[in-house]
């Protein structure tokens, strides 16, 4: 009599098993080829093997009671991708394509940072800075878990995305996130987030060295730094590490799938 086989694992990194047999082929999901337009080229990809990554569109960072603002930087900017990412994200999903938001939230004892990284955010030792609560409302700035961490309100993010806490500005730096997109078998990762030349950029960068393709979603990233620093984001990642397209050439891309 034949068994049957039950599934271990996450499609496509999956086995089938019984007592007797493990099927180990690893079944490949079906393609979804589309054709992309980027500054750069024009990319034939598969959307079965694709994800989002956005990165640190969080309270601290775009909430005008957050922590950037605290410090005295004007958090505008860093809203700016909330409505495009807002028209993208619902198109992606419906697609197929994973959404992972990728939130700055440290362990509260802050035993993994070290004093070199508190430094950016405290560099006087007497200030708010990684795990102390903001004046306005208390919220343990970039704590796991608090109101500093969370996903901004104008963004939902839903019982079916992935969310990755990180804690440092890579996001694959001592985090599970290089195994999830392994185990789901992406390969091919928009970029979209704050700040474009911070955190973006270096999580865009360990992904090219571990050999992600990485697409940067123009208008779905933004920063608060001088203009300079945008201009040379952009430069950089055409130049060396990916491409960089628009949230309405995702969307042509997914409307006309490929023709």
């Amino acid at each position: 009599m034949n068994l049957p086989l039950r599934t271990l694992g996450v499609a496509p990194n999956a086995w089938t098993v019984n007592d007797a047999i493990a099927d180990i082929t690893r079944p490949q999901k079906t393609p979804q080829p589309v054709i992309l337009s980027t500054e750069t080229k024009t990319l034939r990809l598969d959307l079965a093997k694709a994800a989002i990554l956005v990165i640190d569109m969080q309270n601290d960072f775009c909430h005008p009671d957050g922590w950037l603002a605290h410090i005295g930087v004007d958090v505008t900017p860093a809203r700016q991708p909330i409505e495009p990412l807002n028209n993208l994200l619902p198109e992606l999903r419906e697609a197929g394509v994973p959404v992972i938001w990728l939130n700055w939230g440290n362990r509260p004892d802050l035993l993994n940072i070290s004093a070199s990284s508190r430094h950016v955010y405290n560099p006087t030792g007497g200030g708010v800075g990684l795990g102390d609560p903001l004046p306005s409302n208390g919220a343990r700035v970039l704590m796991a878990g608090s109101w500093a961490a969370a996903v901004v309100d104008e963004l939902e993010e839903l019982p079916e995305d992935i969310r990755v806490e990180k804690y440092r500005m890579s996001g694959f730096w001592d985090t599970p996130l290089d195994s999830i997109l392994r185990n789901l078998g992406k390969t091919t990762l928009f970029f979209a987030g704050v700040n474009a030349d911070q955190c973006v950029l270096t999580t865009l960068c360990d992904a090219n060295f571990l050999g992600y393709d990485c697409i940067l979603v123009k208008d779905c990233t933004a920063t608060t730094s001088p203009e300079y620093c945008w201009l040379a984001t952009l430069y950089n990642i055409k130049q060396c590490f990916g491409f960089v397209a628009d949230s309405q050439a995702i969307l042509t891309a997914l409307q006309k799938g490929e023709e």
